[in-house]
């Protein structure tokens, strides 16, 4: 990868981040703090996979594969206890 395009990409994603944080930090409703933290994840996910290219490391994908597994789950519970009020 191009390094003009890498610190691009890193840039951008550092910007998400931040745009992401404030959001789970101030948002009024709990549905766009929940959307939110969800995202937040998606954003460090794509941050780990941007230093596992760059550190030429498998690592960082298996870092970045739990945390898309656990995301996944705390997005179901979320949802569960959204629409039943019960996340179990």
């Amino acid at each position: 990868m191009h390094p003009f395009v890498f610190y691009l990409a890193v840039t951008w994603i550092a910007a998400l981040l931040a745009v992401n944080a404030y959001l789970v930090i101030w948002a009024r409703s709990t549905a766009v703090r929940i959307l939110a933290a969800d995202t937040l994840t998606l954003v460090l996910i794509a941050l780990l996979v941007l230093v596992a290219h760059a550190n030429r490391s498998a690592y960082y994908l298996d870092a970045a594969l739990a945390l898309a597994l656990l995301s996944f789950v705390a997005v179901l519970a979320a949802g569960r206890y959204w629409s039943i009020g019960r996340p179990f």
